[in-house]
C-alpha cells in the first residue's frame, strides 16, 4: 500500500487509514456505480472517500508501470486546481494498492463540500431561481478554466457543484481524474461545452456570455456550440441503441 496525505491532514492519516481498511462495511453511500462514493466523520468534519474499481488485466500493468491512476491523478489536479485560484473540494490524500506486479485499488480522499445545487439542475429545470444568472457565471466560470490552460475533459452536468453566495455564485470542479493542462484554440474551448446540454436555449445564452468573454462574433461562437452539442448527442444515443442491442443478445 502507498498512501500520500495533504499537509493539512497528516494528523489524522491513522483514522482514515481505518476508513479505508473498513471502506466496504462502514461509511454512508451517496453514490454506488461504477466507483463507490461513501461519507466518514473525521472530528468536525465529514470527509468524502472515492473507491475507484479494480481496473481491467491491461490497465492493471498499465497504472503499475506507465501511467498515473485515477486516485493519484485526482488528487494531484485538485492540487494545481487550487494553485490556480480554480475551486474544487479541498484534497486530502490518496491510497494506492498494489502487487508486485500488478495494480489493484486505489482510493481518494476529500473533503465533503456542502452545495446548494449542481449544474444538472440547470439542465432539468429552467426556472431555476436567477437561472440565466447562475448560466452566465458558470460560463464565464469556463471562459476563466480555458485562460488558465484547464482542460477539464469531464465536464459535464454532474461534475459542478455550485454554491451561493450572497448575489454571486461559487462553482466546484469534482470527478478530476480526466484533465489536460495546455492553451487552447477556440474549437477546443467551444467543444469543452458539448456535453453540458441539447437545449439550444442554453447553448444560445452560454454562446452570447462566451462571446463576450472571448471578443469573437456570436454567431460563430453559436454555430460552433451547437454543432458540437448536436455530435455529442448522436454519439450519445447511437451508443444508447447499441447497449439496448448488446442486453437483448445476451438474453
Amino acid at each position: 500500500m502507498k498512501k500520500v496525505f495533504h499537509p493539512k491532514y497528516q494528523d489524522s492519516e491513522l483514522d482514515i487509514d481505518g476508513f479505508i481498511e473498513s471502506f466496504d462495511s462502514s461509511g454512508e453511500y451517496i453514490k454506488d456505480e461504477r466507483n463507490a462514493l461513501k461519507l466518514f466523520q473525521l472530528n468536525t468534519k465529514v470527509i468524502n472517500i472515492k473507491s475507484f474499481r479494480t481496473p481491467n488485466l491491461i490497465n492493471q500493468i498499465v497504472y503499475k508501470y506507465f501511467r498515473k491512476n485515477k486516485a493519484k491523478r485526482s488528487f494531484e489536479y485538485a492540487e494545481k486546481l487550487l494553485s490556480l485560484g480554480i475551486n474544487t473540494p479541498q484534497p486530502i490524500a490518496y491510497y494506492e494498492f498494489t502487487t508486485s506486479f500488478l495494480f489493484k485499488k486505489s482510493f481518494y480522499v476529500s473533503e465533503q463540500l456542502k452545495y446548494d445545487l449542481t449544474y444538472r439542475e440547470l439542465i432539468n429545470d429552467f426556472k431555476y431561481p436567477n437561472y440565466e444568472q447562475i448560466l452566465r457565471e458558470f460560463t464565464r466560470f469556463t471562459f476563466d478554466l480555458h485562460e488558465k490552460g484547464i482542460h477539464f475533459l469531464d465536464h459535464s452536468p454532474g461534475n459542478t457543484l455550485i454554491i451561493k453566495n450572497g448575489e454571486q455564485y461559487s462553482f466546484f470542479l469534482v470527478d478530476l481524474n480526466r484533465m489536460k493542462f495546455k492553451p487552447m484554440n477556440l474549437e477546443t474551448r467551444i467543444k469543452n461545452f458539448s456535453r453540458l446540454s441539447a437545449s439550444e436555449s442554453m447553448i444560445a445564452t452560454m454562446s452570447d456570455e462566451y462571446a463576450k468573454c472571448i471578443d469573437v462574433e456570436y454567431d460563430k461562437v453559436f454555430k460552433l456550440m451547437l454543432k458540437f452539442a448536436e455530435e455529442f448527442q448522436n454519439r450519445f444515443q447511437r451508443k444508447k441503441r447499441l447497449k439496448k442491442k448488446l442486453k437483448f443478445w445476451k438474453k
